[in-house]
């Protein structure tokens, strides 16, 4: 145990809390049992640490990771026990996916430590949500961590104090932006090449994230599928069709022709990418905004990823959607639009340049046209960067 309290106070130093994610404030932090999902890269060990750091007192907690060689000879459960017997409080298990039956474990904590608050977090959402709905679902809140916005890489690195804008005021063009940054358009232009990952002041940023889909494809997608190395090979070249389309619409049969497996399989690589973080579908609705399982399009999960991926400038069309429905889905029920590109809650989004003209939203109620480029809006014209300021 010693060797993991010295661990755990030696990370906690090192943390900044000076900027937080926007889930931080969100999370029920007193309930007993926490799952905190996402992909990888996004800043949850950091999260975690933070509010250790904001709100608790060193000694009622204990951070600790999952995959540490620790574990090669005991047990989660037997060092929640020994922490529990020494009025430990507060639990932080982190990569916990990695630990064979977990889930197992930390019931059987939540069951036979009443006093113990737990929660864990998982690079990786695929085997993280396997576990919960095993063994967990009635117990844990869970939450998923989404990278960064707009408004939180300008907080990150301007250090302005921005709220959360909802969409309501975004619409109606009612938000103002601190003087101090009074051009938005070369910050967004940043925001879109590096922002949405909290790492991306790190050396060689690019390379560390070609690290982390790579890990993705290659580790927890295979793991959690029971799929080979071959696998993870074909997986790649699904993610660079999609990169280098405009944007994706998935034909299941010509996709697996191209990777050379049969159509019900491209459909559950579908289904594991976007679980993974990777990739997102745009699907229809029905009339009461409900998501169907059919889909439309198929986008990269985020514009840094175009940037990533790409090879090259990413198309600019496919990037400003990208970028549109990665902001917008994180608060608000995103279906393709029947008549133009998205439809959130009755209101349909035309996206394109500052050249784009409103003739396809003209005979629709509550239509508005999306300009990337342009740095104020005006009636039911408004900024592409302004919907970054909605988390």
């Amino acid at each position: 145990m010693e060797t993991l309290f010295e661990i755990y106070t030696n990370r906690l130093a090192r943390v900044d809390t000076r900027f937080v994610r926007y889930l931080h404030d969100k999370i029920k932090w007193n309930s007993r049992l926490i799952v905190v999902t996402g992909a990888r890269g996004v800043g949850k060990t950091t999260m975690l640490l933070q509010h250790i750091k904001l709100t608790e007192t060193e000694s009622d907690s204990l951070y600790l990771s999952a995959d540490s060689i620790y574990f090669a000879d005991n047990t989660l459960y037997e060092v929640a026990s020994k922490f529990h017997k020494l009025n430990g409080k507060y639990l932080y298990i982190d990569e916990v996916h990695k630990y064979k039956n977990w889930s197992t474990e930390v019931k059987m904590m939540y069951d036979n430590l009443p006093d113990l608050h737990i929660v864990v977090t998982g690079s990786s959402v695929l085997d993280i949500t396997k576990g919960t709905e095993a063994d967990l679902s009635r117990r844990a809140l869970i939450y998923n961590l989404e990278g960064m916005s707009f408004r939180e890489y300008l907080n990150f690195t301007l250090g302005t104090d921005l709220k959360p804008v909802p969409l309501s005021n975004i619409i109606s063009n009612s938000y103002v932006l601190p003087v101090s940054i009074p051009h938005p358009i070369p910050l967004w232009m940043d925001y879109l090449k590096m922002g949405y990952y909290p790492f991306f002041r790190e050396d060689d940023f690019y390379m560390r994230l070609d690290n982390v889909v790579n890990q993705t494809l290659e580790v927890d997608i295979p793991t959690y599928a029971n799929m080979n190395v071959a696998t993870s090979l074909k997986l790649k070249r699904l993610l660079f069709i999609i990169a280098r389309s405009v944007p994706f619409k998935p034909n299941f049969s010509e996709i697996g022709r191209a990777i050379d497996v049969d159509r019900g399989t491209v459909a559950d690589y579908f289904v594991y990418m976007e679980k993974a973080g990777l990739i997102s579908r745009l699907r229809h609705a029905n009339d009461k905004m409900v998501l169907l399982e059919k889909v439309d399009k198929v986008y990269l999960s985020n514009p840094t990823l175009c940037f990533a991926q790409s090879g090259e400038k990413p198309d600019v069309g496919n990037l400003r959607e990208t970028a549109f429905y990665s902001l917008m889905r994180v608060n608000n029920k995103v279906a393709s639009s029947p008549v133009s590109d998205f439809l959130i809650e009755g209101m349909t989004f035309e996206v394109g340049g500052k050249n784009k003209k409103h003739k396809q939203i003209e005979s629709v109620e509550n239509g508005y046209v999306v300009k990337d480029d342009i740095e104020r809006g005006f009636l039911n014209t408004i900024p592409l960067w302004a919907f970054g300021l909605n988390y």
